[in-house]
């Protein structure tokens, strides 16, 4: 019987401990929330509401309430409607980072804006890395007008991909037509409450509040049964208390808070319990993700998370690095290993940089080899057709090797992880050889290799055009009379 190996960083007494004072939080100072219909669902049931500044103080009954009405687990499916993710128990899933304003450029090794082209390349070479479970809307093109931002990258995620997205919106408007994306791929709103497609990222502001949009959001997911991940950022040293234990207290607070008001409107919706705290660096005034602060404050709210009987998420794995480094790599994958190791259920990072602005084709080809690293790794140790020994040592000790075993041949795959191009195990003379290419070399190579190989999405051609139809008609309402490569998308249908 095989062991997962796992990594813990608080006592079961100190997650309640801080549960506890959360709760205490919530109820004295209360959170103000920005959304007058949600101040009257909490009056409702209880919550003491001072309307003149939006604050809201809540009851321990309507925590209670809404924890235990909240979903265990949930799953997700692709365009074509078959299960991708199963957030239960400690099973892991990845996806990349998303909302980068900056793009890496592999020819000139700068940081620019991204385009719709880049978007497009994207999503097709997501689509082939079967470590990263599901896309994200990874980084906001930047030749379309703002107000169409959150749909677009959605419409351009659902068109040329099939795995289900990770997104959000950061206007009330746009929210529309997203459902509507997923609707028309599903074919019915209850299909889609069967079979979620996407999941929204909701966001509360630190400390302890939550906008008209980010509010409003969770209500309609919840209404159409849509996953949430709620994403509390409190900055430890900053907007959060310093110690580790402190800026927990503070993510738990903001995070129930955004648990009560999914769970009372509607009861059993699917929700992640998430997040993208940092510690603060004084120093420069940054908020790195790559520390390894940060990322034990992940672990540790997982756990909590956990404890509350809840599915959960974190930006982890992923660095602050500008380029694709030493930096890169070193914080990547101490940080995919550790969230994978505490069981974070949706692990968001692949592919992002340099404070979660920057994303990078490259790094997301070598960031894939990371993650099936740690596959292997929760793999773990078990016996296959070890015992008993002896046979086995009396051939080696014949043979002088086992490397045409008929063992070796049957469990080779199975116990030794090969890695793709980018990790290099070749002995330095043959390297020399072949060009010594850096790994950023190969992780570019596997990009055009990708972008040539890529097979379009088998969503239907009609549905397709439909997807088409309500993007277009969304960017004529804000101006925008053509979608840029207008052309090259009608050719995907």
């Amino acid at each position: 019987m095989k062991i997962r190996p796992q990594v813990k960083f608080l006592s079961k007494k100190l997650i309640q401990q801080i549960i506890e004072q959360a709760r205490n939080i919530l109820c004295t100072l209360g959170t103000q929330i920005y959304n007058p219909s949600i101040l009257s669902l909490l009056a409702d049931h209880g919550a003491r509401v001072q309307k003149n500044d939006n604050q809201v103080r809540f009851t321990e009954q309507m925590i209670d309430l809404a924890l235990s009405h909240a979903p265990h687990s949930f799953q997700l499916f692709d365009v074509i409607g078959n299960q991708t993710h199963d957030f239960s128990g400690n099973k892991v899933h990845f996806t990349p980072g998303s909302s980068g304003l900056d793009f890496l450029d592999a020819y000139t090794k700068k940081s620019r804006r991204p385009g719709t082209t880049d978007y497009i390349h994207y999503a097709k070479i997501v689509q082939q890395l079967p470590y990263i479970a599901s896309q994200s809307t990874a980084f906001v093109p930047a030749d379309i007008t703002g107000l169409i931002s959150d749909s677009y990258r959605l419409f351009l995620s659902l068109l040329f991909g099939e795995k289900p997205v990770v997104t959000g919106a950061f206007t009330i408007e746009s929210f529309e037509v997203m459902k509507d994306f997923q609707i028309a791929i599903r074919g019915d709103e209850e299909s889609l409450r069967k079979k979620p497609l996407t999941i929204f990222s909701c966001c509360p502001s630190s400390p302890l509040k939550w906008s008209d949009i980010t509010s409003e959001n969770v209500i309609q997911c919840a209404r159409f049964g849509i996953p949430v991940e709620f994403i509390a950022m409190p900055l430890a040293g900053f907007v959060a208390p310093v110690t580790l234990v402190g800026t927990l207290i503070q993510h738990t607070a903001e995070t129930l808070s955004g648990v009560v008001i999914s769970q009372l409107t509607a009861p059993g919706a699917p929700i992640l319990y998430g997040g993208s705290p940092a510690i603060f660096d004084v120093r420069y005034e940054t908020a790195p993700m790559g520390a390894i602060e940060t990322m034990m404050i992940d672990c540790a709210y997982n756990e909590i998370g956990k404890y509350l009987g809840l599915p959960t998420q974190a930006y982890i794995s992923l660095s602050d690095a500008k380029l694709l480094d030493t930096q890169a790599g070193l914080e990547s994958g101490i940080g995919a290993i550790l969230g994978a190791l505490a069981g974070i259920n949706n692990i968001s990072g692949p592919g992002m940089m340099d404070f979660e602005n920057c994303f990078s084709l490259e790094k997301l080809i070598v960031d894939n080899e990371i993650c099936k690293m740690v596959f292997r790794l929760l793999d773990g140790i078990q016996p296959r057709d070890d015992f008993p020994a002896l046979p086995r040592f009396q051939e080696l000790l014949e043979e002088k090797t086992l490397l045409v075993s008929e063992h070796t041949v049957c469990h080779l795959r199975a116990e030794h992880s090969i890695p793709g191009p980018v990790i290099n195990r070749q002995k330095r003379t043959r390297w020399e050889a072949e060009g010594l290419r850096t790994m950023e070399d190969e992780a570019h190579i596997q990009v055009e290799k990708l972008m040539a190989g890529y097979q379009p999405s088998r969503l239907s051609g009609q549905i397709k055009k439909q997807l088409i139809e309500l993007m277009k008609k969304e960017a004529k309402k804000y101006g925008q009379d053509q979608l840029p490569d207008e052309n090259y998308l009608h050719s995907q249908l």
